[in-house]
């Protein structure tokens, strides 16, 4: 363990960030981090049990060392010297052993606790309810996955092995050199602090540095991210000039360029005070050290172990006087990913919740008094994991008040109104998105939240006015609602959904690959690939949330095709913006400021001339062409 080595692991460890060790950590976060450790307790002892062998080793190469000058060479005892320098040799092949040891030992468990936390973390975030994800920045998320994920792998590899190797190292070190020679040994401590103190200088300055390195860095990628997706490509060309758009990237690539400059000289300039230190230490002690050899008060080979242990006793020192910022640091990252897991989901199976029973007929679905109001930050959220500060902790108000209404098995119930009335809402509240704050919502006469969500979400079909497509092929994005769906089943829904012609027709058929967010289809194809998928999955309750809302009349048509299948034979509701997909609804709500005003068969709300008839009016008058057949009703 040579000093240069050392001095990068030290220029490292100066490099974290000393304000961790201000946070406060949460109690029985030691406690819980044993809990992890636990499965890798024989392979954790093995690991430190050769890291505190490779620490006591550090001292033998000396010491052979010295015997070769003061038994061997000296006293010209030729076969001792090649004895020894075998011994040499031989004890540089048990370290190169013990260090690939290290190595496997350090990997099997950093890379296995990174594989524990991940997928219990993703696990975790997958129960959490929608409105976590529309406050959660993707970017933090992401971050405890990846960079507090490691972070808190280290607290059990690298900084607790860090800890053991170098303390036994001083120790053993210290004690061999104060045996050799005392006078050389304090000769060398008296020194430490011309070591220490700049180095914790040019430390603060590269926690500084580096801080600000990876703000830019954040900038410079947060950029990237914006225009590289299809969304923001397609917005950049749309509205953004390139040259513009060059510049703006050139400038912040440029900062962290001339960051990364000053960085690299920082380091260097760390790196080289390192060397000249301990370059003055050796000087010195071969001066103090030569003169007591030359008065025959120390042996040669004494001298030259005494300043080879001197390079291998100023690492240590060093990286333990910081021993606490990397503690702390690993520490954090374990209580930031603990953090995410005490987020408790708002919506999850009760205890005793019992699957929905099946029934041979599509079931009802009754809102009984229902009222809601969207959960505060507070309760679904952490502030960790927002961009911004949040100034809404507080419970939000209540939007549905006292909805109460029946879709019977089999009907087609439709909701419209004006925007921000509720509709998306009352959906939401079906699938159990949200849970309902006062009253309660049945599917088949049993309360949504006394069963389980997979038996409910098995239940209830959604296709929103956005369809969401993975990057993935038509064929994988298709079995997402049945993951042992046959090709023939597959073709059969995407027939049923009037769709199956235009898949046949592409070059890969079910291969085809839809691209990010399915950007390389239509919005109607997306559509209708969307009824399919639901098709597939065979729920016997639909929610539609305007399907058609943004596309042009052909496209329209087509999913208006596709939708009478989907709801042939199941209970819907519908949520519409053109009232002319809801004419031949069994029932129309009509919902304003939460609360249901009005509620009947087209033709009686239009008589009734109230909120129905004027919204029915307005989309008339939008429309136009379709005037002929409205106005036939």
């Amino acid at each position: 363990m040579g000093m240069p080595g050392t001095g990068w692991q030290v220029m490292a460890s100066f490099r974290k960030d000393s304000s961790v060790t201000r946070e406060r950590l949460k109690p029985g976060t030691v406690r819980r981090i044993a809990g992890y450790a636990r499965p890798y307790t024989r392979e954790l002892l093995i690991f430190l049990g050769l890291n505190a062998f490779g620490a006591l080793i550090v001292v033998a190469n000396p010491l052979l060392l010295k015997s070769i000058i003061d038994r061997g060479i000296v006293p010209g005892h030729m076969h001792l010297v090649v004895w020894l320098a075998v011994a040499v040799a031989g004890l540089a092949l048990v370290e190169a052993v013990l260090g690939l040891a290290e190595r496997w030992f350090s990997a099997r468990i950093g890379e296995g606790l990174i594989y524990d936390l991940r997928t219990q973390v993703f696990a975790h975030v997958q129960r959490q309810p929608v409105a976590f994800f529309m406050r959660a920045q993707t970017g933090s998320l992401v971050s405890r996955l990846n960079s507090d994920v490691i972070g808190a792998q280290r607290a059990i590899t690298s900084t607790l092995s860090s800890v053991v190797t170098n303390v036994i190292s001083l120790v053993v070190v210290l004690i061999t050199m104060l045996i050799l020679s005392w006078q050389v040994t304090l000769i060398a401590l008296a020194l430490l602090p011309v070591f220490v103190l700049p180095a914790k200088w040019v430390g603060r300055k590269l926690q500084r540095i580096s801080r600000e390195s990876m703000q830019l860095d954040a900038e410079m990628s947060s950029l990237m991210t914006e225009r590289f997706n299809v969304a923001g490509a397609m917005l950049a060309k749309l509205y953004g000039r390139p040259a513009e758009e060059e510049d703006r990237f050139s400038g912040r690539a440029a900062r962290v360029r001339d960051i990364g400059v000053v960085q690299a000289m920082y380091g260097r300039v760390f790196f080289t005070a390192l060397t000249l230190v301990a370059s003055l230490a050796t000087a010195m002690v071969y001066g103090v050290g030569g003169s007591l050899v030359v008065d025959g008060g120390l042996q040669l080979g004494t001298l030259v172990a005494l300043a080879t242990l001197l390079t291998r006793m100023y690492g240590p020192l060093t990286a333990l006087s910081n021993v606490h910022v990397d503690v702390m640091t690993a520490l954090v990252s374990f209580d930031r990913v603990f953090e995410v897991l005490d987020l408790k989901p708002l919506i999850d199976d009760r205890p005793g919740a019992r699957a929905l029973p099946a029934a041979r007929q599509a079931p009802a679905v009754e809102f009984d008094h229902v009222r809601f109001r969207y959960p505060g930050a507070d309760e679904i959220s952490l502030a960790s994991l927002e961009s911004i500060a949040r100034g809404d902790t507080s419970p939000g108000r209540e939007v549905l008040h006292d909805v109460h209404f029946t879709a019977e098995p089999g009907q087609m119930v439709a909701l419209v109104g004006p925007s921000g009335a509720g509709k998306s809402t009352i959906t939401h509240l079906v699938s159990r998105m949200y849970d309902a704050t006062g009253g309660s919502v049945r599917v088949g006469g049993t309360d949504v939240r006394d069963v389980t969500l997979e038996s409910l979400r098995s239940t209830v079909g959604v296709v929103s006015q956005d369809a969401h497509l993975f990057h993935d092929t038509i064929g994988e994005n298709m079995r997402y609602a049945a993951p042992g769906a046959t090709d023939a089943e597959i073709l059969a829904a995407l027939d049923a959904a009037h769709v199956g012609d235009l898949i046949a027709a592409m070059p890969d058929g079910l291969d085809t690959v839809v691209g990010d967010r399915g950007y390389r289809l239509s919005g109607g194809e997306k559509q209708r690939l969307a009824i399919a998928r639901l098709l597939l999955k065979a729920p016997s309750v639909v929610v539609l949330d305007e399907a058609t809302a943004h596309l042009d009349s052909e496209s329209e048509a087509a999913v208006q095709r596709a939708l009478q299948t989907a709801l042939a034979g199941r209970t819907s509701l519908v949520i519409a913006h053109r009232l002319s997909t809801v004419r031949e609804a069994d029932q129309i709500l009509v919902i304003d400021g939460g609360r249901i005003v009005e509620h009947g068969r087209h033709e009686e709300l239009l008589l009734e001339g109230g909120l129905y008839a004027e919204l029915y009016r307005t989309q008339f008058a939008r429309q136009g062409e379709t005037a002929p057949s409205l106005a036939a009703d």
